[in-house]
C-alpha cells in the first residue's frame, strides 16, 4: 500500500479502510474523493420469510406424537434463524458512475464511523 503524502489529512483508518482528504481506500477498491458526491448508511434488510415458514410448519408437528421431535427441531431452527439473521449496513457512496455499497457490516456503529469520516472529507474538500 502506498503511504499518504505528508500534507494529506487522514479522517479515519483501520485495518481495511482508510479515509483521507483525497482517497477512500477499502480492502478491494480505491475511490477518489473528488468523484464522491454523497455518502450515507444503507440498511440491507434480511428476509424473515423462510424462518417464519419453518416455525409455522413445525407447529402442526407438535400435535403428532410421531412427529413431535421433528416439530421441535423445525421450530428451533426457525427461531434461531430469526435471532441470528441480522440486518446488514453498508456505506453507500454516490459517484459519477452511480451508487455502490463499498463496505458492508452487521455493525452499524462501525459503518457510521466510516460515513462520518467520509462526510468530513467531503466537507474538507469543499
Amino acid at each position: 500500500m502506498e503511504t499518504p503524502t505528508q500534507n494529506e489529512t487522514t479522517f479515519y483508518q483501520d485495518a481495511t479502510v482508510t479515509v483521507t482528504q483525497s482517497r477512500f481506500v477499502t480492502h478491494s477498491k480505491t475511490y477518489a474523493m473528488r468523484n464522491i458526491s454523497s455518502v450515507h448508511i444503507f440498511e440491507i434488510v434480511k428476509s424473515k420469510v423462510i424462518p417464519i415458514i419453518l416455525i409455522i410448519l413445525g407447529l402442526p408437528m407438535l400435535l403428532s406424537k410421531e412427529a413431535i421431535f421433528y416439530g421441535i427441531v423445525t421450530i428451533l431452527i426457525g427461531v434461531l434463524w430469526l435471532i441470528f439473521n441480522k440486518n446488514e449496513y453498508a456505506v453507500r457512496i454516490s459517484t459519477n458512475a452511480g451508487e455502490a455499497n463499498s463496505i458492508v457490516s452487521k455493525n452499524k456503529a462501525y459503518i457510521q464511523k466510516i460515513v462520518n469520516a467520509l462526510n468530513e472529507a467531503i466537507i474538507h474538500r469543499g
